[in-house]
């Protein structure tokens, strides 16, 4: 039976945390889904096309001989439907902080009400990479701030450009 694993989120933009989590992710499934996520509470930077684009470039190099094959796709409605809609078996979730399991902890137990047969599987954010939050990097770059360490020099350019305007 092959192996299906969901990430969803927003990644306004995908920093290096998200990236790390991709590749270690695959490490568990067949195929990943990278669903990107409408998220209009967030008011998002960047497009959902934009969105897509930037984690399709930024997987493109993850993908490979014997690898789990990687798919984005833009994320509509609640998750589980998303997931069951997909044949994922696996959410995947990425924790920084006790904030974040607080939350995590709460959506996994409403997930498991919706849908037992989908495992929710957690893992830690790389040391380098646990205070990285998006809406961070964004406002760090809006400020005129070096958001090299937090992600690829693509997005970097593509927040540039954003702030520009």
């Amino acid at each position: 039976m092959r192996r299906i694993g969901l990430y969803p989120g927003t990644f306004d933009p995908p920093t290096n945390g998200h990236i790390d989590i991709f590749g270690r992710a695959m490490k568990l499934v067949d195929e990943l889904i990278i669903g990107v996520a409408i998220n209009e509470s967030k008011k998002p930077l960047f497009s959902l096309e934009e969105r897509v684009a930037m984690v399709k470039a930024e997987t493109a190099s993850l993908n490979g001989p014997g690898l789990a094959e990687i798919r984005v796709m833009p994320m509509h409605g609640l998750l589980m439907k998303f997931a069951e809609a997909c044949g994922a078996q696996i959410i995947v979730r990425g924790l920084r902080a006790v904030q974040d399991f607080e939350y995590e902890f709460q959506m996994t137990a409403m997930n498991e009400q919706l849908n037992p047969d989908i495992e929710t599987v957690f893992l830690m954010a790389d040391v380098r990479h646990q205070a990285v939050a998006s809406r961070l990097v964004k406002e760090i770059a809006s400020l005129g701030g070096n958001i090299a360490p937090f992600v690829t020099p693509d997005v970097r350019l593509a927040l540039l450009e954003k702030y520009k305007k």
